[in-house]
């Protein structure tokens, strides 16, 4: 396994991070357990962000004494200044420490710089100048946006969705992160679930020295998985390569990556960021558990929808929702009634 430099950060880790939104799903003690087994393993670099619910204070109780043993990442969504140093405080005591490697602004929708009016870059340079933070970051799902940030000089890294199934423009911010000696941090390095081979993940990432992967883990399973690759990193092959062109043909454009934005906007209660991507499941990930009488009634609400347009306009990839929500409705009824097989 490779180590990488985070741009001028100076943060110099393995290529292989550790994406703490799932573990908010442990216990306390499962979660624990699979943090300071992904530090046993190898990986130093751990992301986490206010959002998640309590995943700060379990990346907190696992690596309590063992600070300066580790890199940790968190965010903030806010959009003002007094919010940041509210959030700030509140993540520093969730932690258990008094400083974060890297503050990020949580999935930007624009630049935030100095004078703009909302003290929020002002707030993170006095979180700078007090030692709280060491690095300044930003994330976003947006290309624009993203792109804005990196030429704005800003920022320190950038973490943007990246896996082998994006696109051009995605694969050109990576080499302007180089450019700029601005750290990258890929998200998303499985789509959302849908890319099923890890190994073809991690070699993928050869060609891109520049960038960080933090895979989102919740099972002990995975984790070791990607640990595996410490020792032994997968290269990518001919056959690989082969694969990858076929994925692309098959998942290339408009299909949801299941972030979840969305999901608390929508008035009639669809869990769209399932619903919206239920027929690609079953294809990719086929499993009796989508056919439950819990995941028809859930596809059956999409009948509710009344095309309010707000999880279009929360969607980060801006994907015309409620569309794709029908299309995976019928598929899906299609499954059901034996029109479709997905074995």
């Amino acid at each position: 396994m490779k180590d990488l430099t985070l741009g001028s950060t100076g943060i110099t880790v393995p290529q292989n991070g550790f994406g703490a939104l799932p573990v908010q799903r442990r216990n306390m003690e499962d979660a624990v357990a699979i943090l300071r087994r992904a530090y046993e393993g190898g990986m130093r670099y751990f992301d986490t962000a206010r959002a998640y619910s309590d995943s700060e204070s379990k990346v907190g109780a696992a690596f309590e004494g063992m600070r300066d043993k580790i890199f940790i990442a968190t965010k903030t969504a806010a959009k003002t200044g007094d919010k940041v140093r509210e959030d700030l405080e509140t993540s520093l005591r969730e932690l258990r420490t008094d400083y974060i490697d890297i503050y990020q602004l949580h999935m930007v929708d624009r630049v935030y710089s100095p004078g703009d009016g909302t003290g929020v870059y002002e707030a993170l340079l006095e979180a700078k100048e007090a030692g709280k933070i060491r690095h300044i970051g930003v994330t976003a799902h947006k290309i624009g946006v993203a792109i804005d940030c990196v030429e704005s000089g800003l920022y320190e890294t950038m973490q943007f969705p990246f896996s082998y199934l994006s696109d051009e423009q995605d694969f050109e911010l990576a080499r302007l992160c180089a450019e700029k000696n601005m750290g990258f941090i890929a998200m998303k390095g499985m789509a959302g679930g849908l890319i099923t081979r890890s190994d073809i993940a991690m070699a993928f990432l050869e060609d891109y020295p520049n960038v960080l992967p933090i895979w989102g883990v919740q099972h002990m399973s995975e984790l070791e998985e990607w640990l595996s690759y410490m020792d032994e990193t997968p290269s990518l092959t001919d056959e690989m390569r082969e694969f990858i062109s076929k994925e692309k043909e098959e998942l290339s454009g408009n299909f949801c990556r299941g972030c979840g934005y969305c999901v608390p906007t929508c008035p009639v209660g669809i869990t769209i960021n399932q619903c919206a991507r239920m027929s690609l499941m079953l294809r990719r990930a086929p499993s009796d558990a989508w056919l439950t009488e819990h995941w028809q009634n859930e596809m059956k609400k999409t009948e509710e929808c009344i095309h309010c347009g707000q999880c279009t306009a929360h969607c980060p990839y801006e994907l015309d929702t409620p569309v794709l929500l029908k299309k995976n409705y019928e598929d899906y009824k299609k499954v059901l009634s034996g029109e479709i097989s997905v074995k």
